[in-house]
């Protein structure tokens, strides 16, 4: 990596040809008022700023994270690709030294997008996190990566993705999930059996303000983050803990998030959610720009902001205190917890659970299988139905092989592959290979009997 400069990049994809429905929460105005706000205060005139356009995202950088049924150009339009993209534009000026750091303000949203994808759910369909994230590795060679979602809504797209990968650290916090969607995000949430305390949850009580959102930052997330020791770390930038969206009960700030920030001080954040469109989003915005370039923040505030917003209740900051202890402890026993996994008799991991897709109204059933072993983070099986896709009914076969995979699992799992694809019957609709090593991804089709390389 060449050294950098001191200038925050910034990329702004309002996608103006997508919406779920004219009225949707998530439609082009949650960018467009923040737009205004930062060309009136002259913020993009500031050396210190730098802005770069978006680019399509190839259909490769798509294939490395997900597995889209029928096919990604069903699940991934264009302001999908452009909004991926975006991001993959600031992760090269990082790497290249161009930007001390960025943000991308893009949308669609990507965080509930899971490793298979039937549908939309949770307004998302392709999560661009990550697709970024694999971008990087195989670019640039990048191991270690740190993902902090600081969306209000449980990052469980990302989580899933990321479950049985012990070189991602993924760390959420949020609206308890007992009172808000998705419904998961729980302490007890903590990475696959060979992937165990790489990922962490902290639940967070509805009314929670600055002060203990910050705590969580102090106690937890540094602490981990400077163990961990990522090569990057890239802010999951959800801004709908703020005390005015109307999608949530949280109490956070714009200050709070522009704390939030600086303390974290992320290479690149991306916009997920948040969807008070005029009394926080423009506020919010500014304050992580203001925090990634060094600007002083200290006169930023909401018009109707008082400052008991920003203090903790005793009775929340203790409950904190406890998720916060439960979670560092089993942290620092990663590495024991995954010892005793690989020393089970088991020679696999099963389990299976029911999705919902709630935005398009999709049910899916999905049991996933992950191989152990002692030499790596073993590969992953996933047989997936749906039942209500736009597309039809689908039942699907995947195979990943993780970027770490050692040579007797990448066999297997490329033999297994080859085994499935030449049944002579149709077991599924479509059968589909995530080689990450090779960089090879591949999707059968048993009706057309044709094979597609990405």
């Amino acid at each position: 990596m060449k050294k950098k400069s001191e200038k925050t990049g910034l990329v702004f994809f309002p996608a103006f040809d997508w919406a779920i429905s004219p009225t949707h929460p998530e439609r082009e105005e949650r960018l467009l008022y923040t737009r205004d706000q930062l060309f009136e205060e002259g913020i993009m005139d500031l050396p210190q700023i730098v802005q770069y356009q978006p680019r399509l995202a190839e259909l490769k950088d798509i294939a490395r994270v997900h597995f889209c049924v029928p096919d990604i150009e069903a699940q991934a339009g264009e302001a999908h690709r452009i909004a991926a993209g975006g991001a993959l534009v600031l992760a090269d000026a990082f790497m290249t030294g161009k930007i001390k750091n960025g943000f991308a303000l893009i949308r669609p949203p990507g965080h509930h997008a899971m490793r298979v994808v039937h549908g939309n759910r949770g307004f998302c369909n392709i999560n661009n996190e990550p697709v970024m994230v694999e971008y990087l590795r195989q670019k640039y060679g990048l191991q270690r990566i740190a993902i902090v979602d600081t969306d209000v809504h449980h990052g469980d797209g990302t989580q899933d993705i990321y479950w049985h990968d012990p070189d991602v650290l993924f760390i959420s916090f949020h609206q308890d999930g007992r009172t808000l969607y998705p419904g998961s995000g729980f302490a007890d949430e903590t990475g696959g059996p060979l992937a165990q305390g790489t990922t962490l949850n902290v639940p967070l009580p509805p009314g929670t303000t600055d002060e203990g959102i910050l705590f969580v930052l102090d106690n937890l997330v540094l602490p981990v983050l400077e163990e961990f020791q990522p090569e990057i770390v890239v802010n999951s930038a959800g801004q709908d803990n703020h005390y005015t969206d109307p999608l949530a009960n949280m109490s956070f700030s714009a200050r709070g998030y522009a704390r939030l920030n600086e303390k974290l001080a992320p290479d690149i954040a991306v916009l997920e959610g948040g969807y008070s469109v005029e009394t926080a989003l423009p506020y919010v915005n500014m304050g992580i720009i203001m925090a990634m370039a060094g600007i002083d923040y200290s006169n930023l505030y909401e018009p109707d902001y008082k400052e008991e917003y920003s203090k903790e209740n005793p009775a929340r900051l203790k409950q904190l205190a406890e998720t916060v202890q439960r979670l560092n402890y089993v942290f620092s026993r990663r590495q024991e917890l995954v010892a005793a996994a690989r020393k089970k008799a088991d020679s696999f991991f099963r389990k299976s659970r029911y999705i919902s897709y709630d935005t398009d109204q999709i049910h899916e059933q999905q049991t996933e299988t992950l191989i152990n072993c002692p030499d790596c983070p073993g590969y992953l099986l996933i047989e997936s139905e749906a039942v209500g896709a736009r597309q039809g009914d689908a039942k699907i076969f995947c195979v990943s092989i993780p970027l770490r995979s050692c040579r007797r699992c990448r066999r297997e799992a490329l033999d297994l592959y080859a085994k499935t694809r030449r049944q002579p019957y149709e077991p599924y609709h479509y059968l589909y290979l995530q080689d990450r090593p090779a960089d090879v991804y591949l999707q059968y089709d048993y009706i057309t009997k044709k094979e597609r390389a990405y």
